[in-house]
């Protein structure tokens, strides 16, 4: 071989093992993510409040990741199957995505010995999505047209009114507490088993009130059925704007927010977290598809994955701080 030969080969030779680290380094790289179908676990059953909000989310969020997104229904406990199942039996990689609640994440850990799971360690959050506040609901039939009305039947008889709720330890149940520690009052709660259930013994006349989500009665109250005294928030319901809050009506610091929101695993790479962030928010500022659902009582909004941190961490020492002062025990 010419000392030419030697030389060509030579090069050849070094540029093929120069291109070997390149090589194993693009094959080493990270898939773009989505590359595969993405669940969305909803814990409540098909036509539920959260599935109502969850299932135009997870279209619009489909095609903005150019992936289907798939609801997934896990109800039971309280949420606690839902999430416990993506906390333990999923990987995190950002293809199962928790459609959580105030009442999963920050109530069920001080009523439960054991949920599954834990709101503040097994979970990244990406951002809350919407809240609806609770208010004073009675019947139609009844004669409480104001909180002092409540109030004032409340003091006569200790124990006499009732007010109804979907269960022991759910937010209808904290806010129903919250109210007798701030007015001084002492009201007898009626669990149900389920959401629908005690709003239709409102309705029917068979107990007087409960506190519950606007937007689970907003049509009623404007078909006539019910009466709405209160709203749980700091400021008016732009939809009831004539009704007072808790503290305009003489309940001062019984505030109450059903807030929901997405998360993943704790442990979903970084760059997943910050494309489902920025495709999440873009969806949820688009008023297509705010109106809808603000005409139906909820409130859209959004945040950072530190700003639900810090409200999940914030509203669990909070409610826990409410089923402790009440001995809340668990149905």
């Amino acid at each position: 071989m010419t000392s030419a030969l030697r030389h060509a080969a030579l090069a050849l030779a070094t540029a093929a093992l120069a291109a070997v680290p390149a090589l194993a380094t693009a094959q080493a790289a990270p898939a773009v993510y989505p590359q595969k179908p993405v669940v969305l676990v909803v814990p409540q059953p098909p036509g539920g409040a959260a599935d109502q909000f969850a299932r135009p989310f997870a279209q619009l969020l489909s095609q903005r990741l150019g992936q289907p997104v798939v609801v997934d229904n896990r109800p039971g406990a309280n949420g606690n199957i839902a999430a416990a199942y993506v906390a333990r039996n999923q990987p995190a990689d950002g293809y199962t995505l928790f459609f959580g609640s105030i009442s999963t994440l920050a109530v069920n850990p001080h009523l439960y010995k054991s949920t599954g799971f834990d709101p503040l360690k097994d979970f990244q959050p990406i951002t809350l999505t919407n809240q609806t506040p609770n208010v004073l609901v009675v019947g139609a039939s009844t004669p409480y047209k104001t909180v002092a009305d409540v109030v004032a039947a409340a003091k006569k008889e200790p124990g006499a009114l009732s007010f109804g709720s979907a269960g022991n330890g759910n937010t209808m149940h904290l806010t129903g507490l919250q109210f007798e520690a701030s007015t001084g009052t002492k009201l007898t709660h009626v669990p149900s088993k389920g959401g629908a259930a005690a709003p239709n013994d409102v309705m029917g006349g068979q107990i007087p009130m409960m506190f519950h989500n606007l937007s689970a009665v907003l049509g009623q109250e404007k078909g006539g059925r019910v009466r709405v005294l209160a709203v749980a928030d700091t400021q008016r319901s732009k939809l009831l704007p004539n009704v007072p809050t808790m503290a305009e009506a003489g309940a001062p610091g019984v505030v109450q927010l059903a807030w929901s929101g997405m998360l993943v695993r704790a442990g979903t790479p970084a760059p997943v977290v910050e494309r489902l962030h920025k495709e999440m928010l873009e969806i949820l500022k688009d008023p297509a598809f705010r109106k809808p659902l603000e005409a139906q009582g909820f409130d859209v909004l959004s945040s950072t994955p530190q700003g639900f941190s810090e409200r999940l961490k914030a509203d669990f020492a909070k409610m826990g701080a409410v089923v402790k002062a009440g001995n809340v025990q668990i149905d």
